[in-house]
């Protein structure tokens, strides 16, 4: 319902609703799976409980570890599985959402300051505001070039309005601009209406990568985008974060049905509900937990690493704690 006025106003084609509704299913499904993978295990451990199931195992001579190994292997499995699911498919649906959002709801545009800007060359500077991918053009392009002997100085710089690939002739070609010209004490002003710049070394694919936002990329590209930013110079710190997250948040499969199963073990009053009002709300409590280290870790007031899994740590102690305590 949070995209019913944007769908609105921007008179949004009925058959791009339904295909960003099914498009953001896969990132639903990924968000949703810890809590889905444990509702099974308590409603099976659970269940078992309350008809004395788990009393004839324990009878029979069956220790908790044993019984509790079946649903922590599963859990495992499901935890590697969402590490692909969470860093390769969710990534190529929330590309075509991301897509949707900026071509039709008009989302996620810079209509000011900057949105991309990389180094093309040693001595050359590029600047973009937003590339439509749509029309396949950029919008409020700047082009700084730098002198070779001393980089701290400024020989040129070119600001457009609109920049154009020429896909037959290989090069690009800005419009409504103006160029500077700087030597010395002058500089020399020159307005265009169009303008062709042969030396330029990207192409419009190189572009869009570059504009990609970390939910759209997979761990391969984020680990190499991390790495790209760190030979740029600049801090990787929010995409080393985000890598690592994807993977510890793929985990939580595992973390909460460890600790889920300690607290289903055993009867207690109120039956199957309170338990599984129990579990759910230390489930929730994971989850936040999660979220707000990773808040801080993206203000440099946490360890990457430990923001990413420093909640599974803390769970995962406390699940085995409760195993180890549980009545066997």
């Amino acid at each position: 319902m949070e995209n019913l006025d944007d769908f609105i106003d921007h008179d949004v084609p009925p058959h791009i609703i339904l295909q960003y509704y099914f498009v953001f299913i896969p990132e639903i499904t990924r968000l949703m799976l810890p809590v889905s993978v444990l509702l099974a295990a308590l409603f099976t451990a659970g269940k078992m409980s309350s008809l004395n199931e788990l009393t004839a195992i324990k009878s029979s001579g069956i220790s908790l570890y044993r019984y509790t190994a079946p649903f922590l292997v599963t859990a495992l499995i499901i935890s590697l599985l969402a590490i692909y699911f969470g860093g390769y498919v969710v990534p190529l649906a929330n590309k075509h959402k991301v897509y949707i959002e900026r071509s039709y709801m008009k989302k996620g545009i810079i209509r000011t300051g900057s949105n991309i800007f990389f180094q093309d060359s040693p001595t050359r500077i590029v600047t973009i505001s937003y590339y439509d991918i749509l029309n396949n053009k950029a919008h409020r392009v700047s082009i700084e070039d730098f002198n070779k002997t001393d980089p701290t100085v400024i020989d040129a710089r070119v600001d457009a309005k609109i920049m154009k690939y020429d896909s037959t002739k290989k090069d690009w070609v800005l419009h409504r601009g103006i160029k500077r010209i700087f030597s010395n004490t002058t500089e020399k002003v020159v307005k265009f209406d169009s303008m062709r710049i042969n030396d330029l070394n990207f192409t419009p694919s190189e572009v869009i990568k570059k504009q990609r936002k970390p939910e759209e990329m997979t761990l391969s590209e984020l680990k190499d985008y991390e790495t790209d930013l760190l030979n740029a110079g600049n801090d990787p710190t929010r995409i080393e974060i985000e890598y690592d997250s994807r993977i510890a948040f793929a985990f939580a499969n595992f973390v909460v049905v460890l600790f889920g199963l300690t607290i289903s073990s055993n009867r207690r009053r109120g039956g199957l509900a309170v338990q599984f009002g129990i579990s759910v709300l230390f489930t929730f409590i994971y989850l936040v937990l999660m979220k707000i280290s990773v808040a801080f870790g993206k203000n440099g007031l946490l360890d990457p690493l430990l923001t990413a899994w420093g909640a599974n740590i803390l769970f995962l102690i406390a699940g085995m704690v409760n195993l180890v305590r549980v009545r066997k």
